[in-house]
C-alpha cells in the first residue's frame, strides 16, 4: 500500500516537471523570437538554458515512457511470435536495453565527473555539472525500469495473464 502511494507520488512529480520545464521552454522560446524579430534582442542566457532545458526534458520524457511502457520498440520479431515466445523475446529485449542505459549511466555520469573536474561553468555563473546529473540518474532510473520488465514483464502482459 504505502509503496503504491509512493509510486503515484513519484509519478505525479515527474508528470509535474514534464509538464513545467515544457512550459517553462515555450514561453522561453517565444519571447526569444519574439523579441528578436521585434526589438533584434535577446536574452543572453536564454539559448544555453533552452539546451539544458532539452536535455532535462529528453531524458524526463523518456524516464515517464518507459515508465508507462509508451517507449519506442522495434517489435517487428514478436508480432510474428507465439504469445509465450513473443513474451520471452521481450523480456530479453528489455534486458538488453536494460544494459545499453546502464552503460550510459555510467559514461554520462564519468562525463559528469569530468565536467566537475574540469570547473565548467553555466553562463559563467554556475557549475554546470549538477544540471547535467539529469543523465545518469535518469538512464539509471530507465534501466531500473526496464530490468524489473525484464523479470516481471510488462504492466499490460500481467494484466492479460
Amino acid at each position: 500500500m504505502r509503496l503504491d502511494r509512493a509510486r503515484a507520488q513519484l509519478q505525479r512529480l515527474e508528470d509535474l516537471l514534464l509538464a513545467l520545464l515544457l512550459t517553462a521552454m515555450i514561453l522561453l522560446a517565444t519571447s526569444q523570437i519574439l523579441m528578436r524579430n521585434l526589438w533584434d534582442y535577446s536574452l543572453a542566457w536564454g539559448d544555453p538554458t533552452l539546451r539544458l532545458m532539452v536535455l532535462w526534458i529528453t531524458l524526463l520524457g523518456a524516464m515517464a515512457a518507459t515508465r508507462d511502457n509508451n517507449h519506442i520498440r522495434i517489435d517487428l520479431l514478436t508480432r510474428y511470435l507465439p504469445e509465450s515466445a513473443g513474451r520471452i523475446a521481450r523480456r530479453l529485449t528489455d534486458g538488453f536495453t536494460a544494459l545499453v542505459c546502464l552503460l550510459l549511466a555510467w559514461h554520462s555520469a564519468r562525463f559528469v565527473l569530468f565536467e566537475y573536474e574540469d570547473g565548467s561553468r553555466f553562463l559563467d555563473l554556475l557549475p554546470i555539472w549538477p544540471f547535467q546529473l539529469v543523465m545518469p540518474v535518469g538512464f539509471s532510473i530507465i534501466a531500473l525500469r526496464l530490468l524489473l520488465s525484464s523479470f516481471t514483464g510488462h504492466p499490460r502482459q500481467r494484466e492479460a495473464g
